[in-house]
């Protein structure tokens, strides 16, 4: 589970959440900008949370957990420290990020549930587009069978922080994104399987297709209040 904590004094309870897409690609810097204060209006009463769909340009971030070890190209793109939880990993063109600011309080205050609810709703979206992904026990993110590397590959990450029970990053599945950009670094510590995406899978899915999906799987799952 990649989790970052910064659990102090509880948030004010938030009022439904609302759905941002972002046309273009959104710098990292500013969108970690955006969260922060998108989390300060939730905590202070005066935002509604929030599921924020973008994409970055090609960058690496490393998580609170990344070795140094791992970024095997440290000059091929920038690197930008996250305080996600979880290790290195690529974000660029054709993936699609869902950052989301969720109050937990209105969840019970359970980051494994909430995590797990991530899981599942990227599960879920991806059904619909006829891909089956999995949880691995020990490993983060939710990966597909196939032939590659290890008989398995990733095609979604999962990173989150929280603060005062209010959380922000979220989730990465990639849609036709350049895989090479991967072999920078060692994806989220996994270095026994690849990764790969809808479009390596042979699916004809849009970024629109995904959106979508995500939308209706979205209630059931990490929208549901306790």
């Amino acid at each position: 589970m990649s989790v970052s904590n910064e659990l102090r004094r509880p948030a004010v309870a938030g009022q439904g959440f609302a759905w941002q897409t972002s046309p273009g690609l959104v710098p990292y810097p500013e969108a970690v900008d955006r969260m922060e204060a998108r989390v300060a209006g939730i905590l202070a009463g005066r935002a509604e949370e929030l599921v924020w769909l973008l994409e970055h340009p090609p960058l690496y971030t490393a998580g609170t957990s990344a070795d140094p070890a791992e970024l095997l190209a440290p000059d091929a793109l920038p690197v930008y420290p996250s305080g996600r939880g979880g290790r290195y990993t690529y974000h660029g063109p054709g993936q699609r990020i869902a950052y989301v600011m969720a109050d937990l309080h209105q969840r019970g205050r359970d980051v494994r549930a909430y995590v797990q609810g991530l899981e599942e709703w990227i599960i879920r979206a991806l059904g619909e587009l006829g891909v089956r992904g999995e949880r691995r026990a020990g490993r983060i993110g939710i990966w597909v069978a196939g032939p590659g590397a290890g008989g398995e590959a990733k095609i979604a990450a999962v990173g989150v922080r929280i603060r005062r029970w209010v959380t922000f990053h979220g989730i990465a599945i990639n849609v036709n994104p350049d895989l090479g950009k991967f072999a920078g670094i060692v994806p989220c510590g996994v270095r026994e399987h690849g990764v790969t995406s809808l479009a390596a899978l042979g699916g004809a899915s849009t970024m629109q297709d995904l959106d979508a999906a995500l939308r209706r799987a979205f209630d059931a799952t990490v929208g549901a209040q306790t």
